[in-house]
């Protein structure tokens, strides 16, 4: 079936706790859009929940409405790489290595990676949390390439790095063009960072754009027009940056199919898409 390409794709937080991924994906193909990132959540979409055939079929599924999962995203509340105890670590890896196998078994291209928290009243040093985050890297990279994905790492505020220029630094300095970046403008914008250089630093590794709304008050991620994000900017700056893919609508709502709709009409107000689809 021929793809019928809406000018964004879709991140599914918002129907984790009302729709099965395989249901999720149906109604929104049904909507118009075609393009997705699926949430790691019990009940949506849970690699221990998923036998080889549940794969086989879920694959099966999205492939014979002509829909494309861009990327698997694991809630990084739940977990931290850059955990104090060697426990946590092992166990974040351990769901981490199930994402990758998922992945691989349905054919998307990136998992998205939060790099850890640190404690926020007395922080570890700076260097002992990127050496957790590097025997990450470590184990994880060699299981993403035999499984055909990625990973893409995502600037977060909760992070133990939470700007760009940091990050890339970090990974850098690791030393892997196989890591991918996954740039979010509303955690940029919670932070008080520059969309359009945060963009720019990333622009060798830039692999997907998340967009939704928030204040630098109070962290969200809301529908487009709901915070004091500056969208206008962007689309020239994406354009100018080189990147070819959809942006992905992280819309974290209790009316998804509207304020998704909504803030698309904002986006397109605003100067999106920035190319021909």
């Amino acid at each position: 079936m021929a793809r019928n390409i809406h000018p964004f794709a879709i991140n599914t937080y918002s129907y984790t706790m009302s729709h099965s991924a395989a249901d999720c994906v149906t109604h929104l193909i049904d909507a118009g859009y075609s393009d997705f990132e699926l949430m790691m959540y019990p009940g949506h979409l849970w690699p221990a929940d998923m036998d080889p055939a549940a794969r086989s079929g879920l694959r099966q599924h999205i492939e014979a409405r002509g829909a494309r999962v861009i990327t698997l995203n694991m809630p990084n509340v739940d977990l931290n790489l850059a955990g104090a105890a060697e426990e946590m670590r092992a166990y974040t890896l351990g769901l981490l290595r199930g994402v990758v196998g998922l992945a691989g078994d349905l054919g998307v291209p990136g998992v998205v990676l939060g790099i850890g928290k640190a404690n926020p009243l007395f922080p570890a040093p700076t260097e002992r949390l990127v050496g957790y985050f590097y025997q990450a890297l470590d184990e994880l990279l060699p299981l993403a390439e035999k499984a055909g994905t990625e990973l893409w790492v995502e600037n977060m505020p909760f992070s133990f790095i939470s700007d760009v220029d940091t990050l890339m630094n970090m990974l850098d300095q690791y030393g892997s063009d196989d890591v991918g970046f996954v740039y979010d403008v509303a955690n940029g914008h919670f932070i008080g960072e520059d969309l359009s250089d945060g963009l720019r630093r990333v622009k060798d590794r830039l692999k997907l754009v998340h967009l939704s709304d928030t204040t630098q008050r109070i962290y969200r991620h809301d529908p487009v027009g709901a915070g004091d994000l500056d969208f206008a900017p962007l689309p020239a700056t994406l354009r100018e940056v080189g990147y070819q893919e959809l942006a992905m609508l992280e819309i974290v709502s209790l009316e998804p199919d509207r304020e998704i709709r909504e803030s698309a009409d904002h986006l397109f107000a605003a100067g999106y898409p920035h190319r021909d689809v």
